[in-house]
């Protein structure tokens, strides 16, 4: 085995710090280091619910105590304030609803974190994710994978990363439930043990994402509309709703048929927030730009996968034509039988996926990269059919898309054609105003 520099990434919780911890028992050189993200500690790390707080960063310190590496703490306050909080609220003032831990992976650990690493001579980062990498393949470069702890799987917010970014990650736990990590932990003698896990917006400490952006935005009153464009409502900012949603739409009276309302399109340029019932949330069509591709060279033709639209939303069968590749009625790819592997490895043999043995292959999971021909960039767009609706899309969240366990790629939702519509629900509402 390779003896390599990591830098582990330990934000106070069990799970980085185990990662940690296995890291440096497979024999590598490994420094932890905690991210200090706030501009403002008194704001930021006192009551957040997340991995920001001043106890994350003791809890982190103890356990590379315990553990017995160097640790230190970096202030990425600045770079986090750019990129991460400062997309989040312009993304929801375009009414789209972001993802701030999938921006995070992409722009703050495996972008500013990894670049520094790699200049001080570390080759490799490490994380507590809950996901698996595969080898690298004859075409591609390391293959993201779930985890095999299906409820904790953190596999849709990595799935941004590019094959370079993967190549130099590292993440232990793959091959364990949460539980297990928790005993193992405990074994170790971390006091993180028992913590639980951080949750909601990290940088938002009452969890009031709505108060939150009114205090960064403003007041931006606007009607809220029935699919009839009959104002039934208003409210202070398009930006304190997103599409699906049911509680807090503060009408004050029910529909006429006493059903539920949930919203189905947000208008930021009128301030228009239109409602309606649960089955005109159903969409079959999905538009996605700025796709990546690390499971599989860049397609050219249509193919059938898996897509799972929401971080911890089901994955569910899709095709999916690419921007080039034809007309949206042409016929998918068929894919080869499952090829089988070995089974996977110890997850204590902590090393970057292009260095590590050939992991397990899932009986389900069908090799794409014989079908995909590499003829193009990643750029251009894709669209996704769905073979039945989904609910609850919304643009600016990630479309990643699986064969079996394993990632494909990922792309950002743009639009969504409605069920029965025949027109993105942009251009519905357009044709409203």
């Amino acid at each position: 085995m390779n003896r390599l520099r990591v830098l582990a990434a330990m934000s106070g919780g069990v799970d980085s710090a185990v990662a940690a911890a296995r890291a440096a028992e497979a024999g590598h050189d490994v420094t932890g280091v905690h991210l200090a993200l706030a501009m403002n500690p008194s704001s930021y790390r006192t009551g957040a619910r997340g991995c920001c707080t001043l106890e994350d960063a003791r809890d982190a310190r103890r356990a590379a105590d315990v553990i017995g590496i160097p640790f230190y703490v970096w202030d990425m306050a600045q770079r986090f304030h750019d990129d991460v909080v400062r997309d989040f609220v312009d993304e929801y003032a375009r009414g789209h609803t972001p993802n701030p831990c999938l921006r995070c992976n992409e722009k703050i650990k495996f972008a500013a974190v990894l670049d520094r690493a790699v200049a001080l001579g570390f080759d490799a980062v490490c994380t507590g994710h809950h996901a698996r990498l595969r080898p690298a393949g004859p075409a591609t470069g390391p293959r993201l994978s779930r985890s095999v702890d299906q409820a904790k799987d953190q596999s849709y917010v990595l799935a941004v990363l590019t094959s370079d970014q993967l190549s130099r990650a590292m993440f232990p736990l793959g091959g364990s439930t949460k539980d297990e990590v928790r005993r193992e932990a405990a074994a170790r003698g971390l006091a993180v043990a028992d913590k639980p896990d951080s949750h909601d917006v990290c940088f938002i400490a009452d969890g009031d994402t709505r108060k939150f952006l009114h205090g960064q935005l403003g007041a931006a009153p606007g009607q809220i509309v029935d699919e009839a464009g009959s104002a039934i409502g208003s409210h202070d900012g398009s930006y304190g709703f997103t599409i699906g949603q049911r509680r807090g739409l503060r009408i004050g009276y029910p529909a006429p048929d006493g059903r539920p309302r949930y919203v189905l399109d947000i208008e930021p340029a009128s301030g228009t927030v239109t409602v309606g019932p649960a089955e005109s949330l159903d969409v079959t069509e999905i538009e996605a730009d700025r796709p990546v591709w690390t499971g599989c060279p860049p397609p050219a033709a249509p193919f059938d996968c898996l897509v799972q639209l929401r971080a911890h939303g089901a994955a569910r069968p899709a095709t999916v034509y690419p921007a080039d590749s034809g007309p949206a009625d042409a016929r998918p790819a068929e894919r080869r039988p499952a090829e089988r592997r070995p089974a996977e490895g110890h997850p204590a043999d902590a090393r970057p996926a292009e260095r590590r043995p050939a992991e397990g292959h899932p009986a389900d999971a069908r090799p794409a990269t014989a079908l995909l021909a590499a003829s193009r960039p990643d750029g251009g767009g894709l669209r996704i059919r769905l073979r039945e609706p989904a609910r609850g899309v919304a643009r600016g969240q990630a479309a990643v898309l699986y064969d079996g366990d394993t990632v494909l790629g990922s792309a950002t939702i743009t639009g969504t054609d409605r069920t029965g519509t025949g027109r993105p629900a942009r251009e519905q509402a357009h044709a409203r105003a």
